[in-house]
């Protein structure tokens, strides 16, 4: 389904759908603001498992969490770089950001060197289930580990598709490409380091 052809009550439903499976442990595939992907409560380590499984890959490899506000950083990140707030307000494209110290998410989301990738949000869909969520939710390519990331909805296999709980029905016929997400770490003291312009 297009989205121009999806009245509110109808985007409002997915939310709900999507919504119901996160809370019970579920994984989603969904549209975020950069490529789709696979989804799920990133304070629920059995969840994050599930997609490390789905992924076919280990979990040493870390994933990044969307949120919809950048307010709710706190809740994530134990000591945020001040230089953090400029970044996320002056950026024009997806923005993620590497931060140190992560708190309140599964063990399994969170790297060796105790970073995790956060990127506020600003697409409709994934904003507002993580409105609606009230947590942050694990986005990560809906791909299997290796293989090629799936540009748009139509490239999206159907192993991946058959391996999720939920397949939300939103901008499914789009064909833009979307851009990939600039990566920036940050450390303790303003450290920067630019990992993809």
């Amino acid at each position: 389904m297009d989205n121009s052809n999806q009245s509110q009550s109808e985007i409002n439903r997915e939310i709900s759908n999507a919504f119901n499976v996160l809370i019970k442990g579920g994984v989603i595939l969904y549209p975020t603001d950069t490529v789709w992907g696979l989804g799920c409560d990133a304070t629920n380590e059995d969840a994050v498992k599930r997609i490390f499984e789905i992924k076919k890959r280990t979990d040493t490899k870390a994933m990044l969490v969307l949120i919809d506000n950048p307010a709710k950083l706190q809740g994530y990140v134990n000591e945020i770089p001040e230089m953090a707030w400029d970044l996320i307000e002056l950026s024009e494209k997806p923005l993620t950001i590497i931060y140190p110290e992560a708190k309140n998410l599964a063990k399994n989301l969170v790297s060796n060197d105790k970073t995790i990738g956060i990127r506020v949000t600003n697409e409709l869909f994934s904003k507002k289930l993580c409105e609606r969520f009230r947590k942050a939710i694990v986005s990560t390519s809906a791909n299997v580990s290796g293989e090629k990331t799936p540009a748009t909805f139509k490239e999206i296999t159907e192993e991946i598709k058959s391996s999720v709980d939920y397949v939300v029905n939103f901008r499914q016929n789009e064909s833009t490409l979307p851009k990939p997400s600039s990566i920036i770490k940050l450390g303790i003291g303003n450290v920067i380091q630019i990992i993809r312009e």
